[in-house]
């Protein structure tokens, strides 16, 4: 008999996910995390999460311990240097708010603490070095700084994106591009509205964080790092003439950090008893805010399919490809948004500017095309 019927490497948000949404299921549990227990509690960087991702998390009974979350009740997008702009409201799309922004570290915090409640084997600090498939059981080996360790399971389910198994059929593209992350105050209250423009060097996206508002800022790799250095006086007078006048002047500065971006898509997501999942299977552009959301929702496709079949099932072939076929489309509808969005927006060309321009003013003016925009933001591509 294996160790495990499911052994999960990675117990960031989304690994910690399909381990509570198979809480109460009877199936034997392992989750290995590379990370100290309060490493991951201390990132300060902000995560949007779409209302898709609320209804999730309210169902694996954390969404309350989250508290306090800014809702987003509008989304205002437009591009700089060029005409048109579109407004997604919450109310006109029959939502309580298009999304809300935490801390990705109390995120991490809450749902770690969920997993630190005994219904399954928590390792922290166990860094995985194989992971090898035999003929009914995976056997994954680990180290936790006492001598290497191993256990079996019927499957080993990977959200980690640096996991060994994860890197071998994995599709990289390098944005050159960089994003600055930081809290910042405007003189102008922000009414619960984010905001993304869309600048020659990438989005500019702010986010409604309590009383300030947290900044997403794509630009080049050697600008994030002159902007993470700079006085903050001068950090703010780039950003207000970057954005624009629309939440009055900035007034502060908090948390600069920065980190490259890039694509990465395994092209396949599930073999030999093994499947990816959240980063493992794809990282995102942080444009529009759709990766962490689009791995929840792995998470919670996969738990449904662990769940709904019999312990010997687990980690057969026919469960495998039943995942990665009912992942497929909204896989393949995420990588393709958000990629589409960096190449159209990325750029200062005249044609594309204009053309840009009158794709938002049209999308603004036809309530059936934002509905549709919103849905796929919220809920993905069965939204």
């Amino acid at each position: 008999m294996p160790d495990y019927d499911a052994l999960i490497v990675g117990g960031g948000p989304v690994g910690a996910a399909l381990a509570l949404a198979l809480r109460g299921s009877g199936l034997a549990l392992g989750v290995l995390e590379a990370r100290r227990a309060d490493a991951a509690r201390a990132d300060p960087r902000p995560i949007a999460l779409s209302h898709g991702s609320r209804l999730i998390l309210e169902r694996l009974v954390v969404w309350q311990e989250l508290a306090p979350v800014t809702p987003i009740a509008r989304i205002h997008v437009s591009q700089r240097g060029g005409f048109g702009r579109v407004e997604l409201d919450a109310t006109e799309a029959g939502l309580p708010a298009l999304g809300y922004v935490l801390d990705y570290g109390r995120l991490a915090a809450v749902l770690a603490r969920a997993l630190e409640t005994g219904f399954c084997d928590y390792m922290t600090g166990a860094t995985v070095t194989g992971i090898a498939a035999e003929q009914d059981t995976v056997r994954v080996r680990f180290d936790r700084g006492r001598g290497g360790e191993r256990a079996t399971a019927r499957l080993a389910a990977i959200a980690d994106g640096g996991a060994l198994a994860a890197s071998t059929h994995m599709r990289v593209r390098d944005y050159r591009q960089a994003a600055v992350t930081a809290r910042v105050v405007s003189s102008l209250p922000h009414h619960n509205t984010a905001y993304e423009r869309f600048t020659s060097q990438g989005p500019l996206a702010l986010l409604p964080d309590g009383g300030t508002l947290a900044l997403v800022w794509t630009t080049a790799p050697e600008q994030a790092q002159e902007l993470c250095a700079m006085p903050d006086a001068d950090f703010l007078d780039r950003l207000g003439r970057a954005f624009g006048g629309r939440l009055g002047r900035f007034t502060g500065v908090d948390a600069r950090a920065w980190f490259p971006l890039k694509l990465k898509v395994a092209s396949r997501i599930a073999e030999s008893r093994a499947i990816v999942f959240g980063n493992a299977a794809q990282t995102l552009h942080p444009v529009a805010g759709q990766g962490f959301n689009l791995g929840l929702r792995d998470a919670w496709e996969l738990a449904g399919l662990i769940g709904g079949c019999s312990r010997e099932q687990i980690g057969e072939a026919a469960l495998l490809e039943s995942y990665a076929a009912r992942r497929w489309l909204d896989r393949r509808g995420g990588v393709w948004f958000t990629d589409t969005l960096v190449r159209l927006f990325s750029n200062d060309l005249a044609p594309l500017r204009w053309a840009r321009g009158l794709g938002l003013a049209l999308l603004g003016a036809v309530p059936p095309a934002k509905h549709f925009v919103v849905r796929r933001m919220c809920f993905g591509t069965r939204g």
